[in-house]
């Protein structure tokens, strides 16, 4: 059977972006800056981005090209006779499933918070009044499931139309969308009365504030957002290499979609920090950033109901593309291992991905007594710990072993893949980097994570 490809070089990028680009960008990215002192963090962050991420990305789009397959099989394809590297695929099938455990449930959140939002929910009440509305939607695990379900049936639908008719064609129009919407609500934002104080925190560096949260933290801060907000290391992007030709090398290619990723985020910067400081609202809330500090924003905001229902409809769109992407790449693995039709992918997978999702929904109110990691943690807590303190870091290093490693796919075919048609190529001079360095920076990302987890003061 002749495998599905892009209609277009625009639809790969907007596709393969569209994955990347995800609630790290639009919810982190805004958060963390905003607790590791702006500017000075975003400039840390940008640099780690470009020698971290790009090279990784390459590395999965050079895989998936040269396999033309997923990663349930793209390393049977590609490795030397005789090793194990195919034993990988199980960890990032298992990594793409985890992600959905507990992203379908937050997708829930946007698309129930564009509804509260545009019917004037939050109208009328204080902050106060609007953390226990999020609090309460927490402890409803009909609400949330109800809104799980139908993410997870909206996302798989649009998987099942195919390839080109469905995922790249929808997408392409959600992600134009997305961008736009978030440009309005940044002009918006900007010309906000007092928005000029949060303008200077988010674009002038004040370095003084790196020291004052502590520069090792602010650093692998940086760092770690950096590796994660690519969504590299369990073949989520590697699947897009599988349906592009070979006409542009791959290094462009993956500085085109970083680059669209990082807009996004930046953008969502905009948004927010000079509409928090508009308000006098702290820009440091954490996570609850989104879900409370925004609406007490919308709130005071002349038209905020109709700029709020604006921002989570971004805010849906972001999450829902990065769903269509890891569903269109779980439901290769289907394809490509079991050789099944793309029809009965989706229908066993609706039903998979809808089971696995009832822990994360249920661990904020039925299960909320299980703490699996320490004192306050849920079960999404642990679901994404497992994803983003190991399987990302790990894979990662698997793909960038295997592209440089003798034993592994080696670095003449990785480089004769990477830099196969027009563009930027892939120069000998970053062998050793790739090889040595590189790996060494993703392992101390995954120690970092442990010991943020366990062990760090907070």
């Amino acid at each position: 059977m002749k495998r599905e490809k892009f209609s277009s070089r625009l639809g790969f990028i907007l596709i393969s972006a569209g994955c990347a680009i995800g609630l790290g960008n639009v919810w982190r990215f805004p958060y963390i800056t905003g607790v590791y002192g702006g500017a000075a963090f975003v400039l840390i962050y940008l640099f780690f981005l470009a020698i971290l991420g790009i090279p990784i990305l390459v590395c999965e789009f050079a895989v998936g090209r040269a396999s033309q397959a997923s990663a349930a099989v793209s390393f049977d394809r590609l490795e030397p006779k005789g090793t194990k590297w195919h034993w990988f695929k199980w960890a990032a099938m298992g990594g793409n499933y985890m992600l959905m455990m507990f992203y379908t449930t937050i997708g829930g959140w946007m698309l129930l918070y564009f509804f509260k939002m545009a019917m004037g929910k939050f109208e009328g009440m204080n902050a106060d009044q609007v953390a226990v509305s999020f609090g309460q939607l927490q402890q409803d695990p009909l609400i949330m499931t109800i809104f799980m379900i139908v993410i997870v049936v909206f996302c798989f639908a649009v998987c099942g139309m195919g390839l080109q008719n469905g995922v790249e064609k929808i997408t392409k129009v959600m992600m134009l969308s997305l961008l736009v919407l978030m440009v309005v609500l940044a002009v918006k934002a900007i010309i906000l009365p007092g928005a000029s104080e949060g303008l200077k925190f988010y674009l002038l560096p004040d370095f003084a504030k790196v020291k004052e949260a502590g520069i090792a933290k602010v650093v692998f801060a940086a760092l770690g957002q950096a590796f994660f907000t690519l969504s590299i290391g369990i073949g989520a992007i590697a699947i897009f290499g599988s349906y592009i030709d070979k006409q542009r090398r791959l290094t462009g290619e993956a500085i085109w979609i970083t680059i669209l990723d990082t807009s996004v985020a930046l953008i969502a910067g905009l948004i927010i920090f000079p509409s928090c400081f508009a308000f006098h609202v702290s820009p440091d809330a954490g996570p609850k950033l989104i879900f409370v500090t925004l609406p007490n924003v919308f709130n005071a905001m002349d038209g905020g109901r109709f700029w709020g229902a604006l921002f989570f409809l971004f805010m849906t769109f972001a999450a829902v593309s990065t769903i269509i992407a890891v569903f269109q790449n779980i439901i290769s693995f289907a394809m490509d291992l079991t050789k099944c039709s793309r029809t009965k992918a989706v229908i066993i997978n609706t039903i998979v991905i809808i089971v696995l999702s009832m822990p994360c929904v249920l661990g904020f109110n039925v299960l909320s007594s299980i703490q699996p990691l320490k004192q306050g943690n849920n079960i999404m807590d642990l679901e994404d710990f497992i994803l983003s303190n190991n399987l990302l870091p790990l894979g990662s290093m698997v793909y960038l072993i295997f592209c440089t490693a003798k034993n592994g796919w080696g670095w003449k075919n990785f480089t004769k893949e990477a830099n196969t048609g027009k563009g930027i190529c892939i120069s000998n001079w970053m062998r050793f980097y790739m090889t040595y360095i590189l790996p060494v920076i993703v392992f101390i990302i995954f120690i970092w994570g442990y010991y943020d987890m366990f062990f760090a003061a907070k």
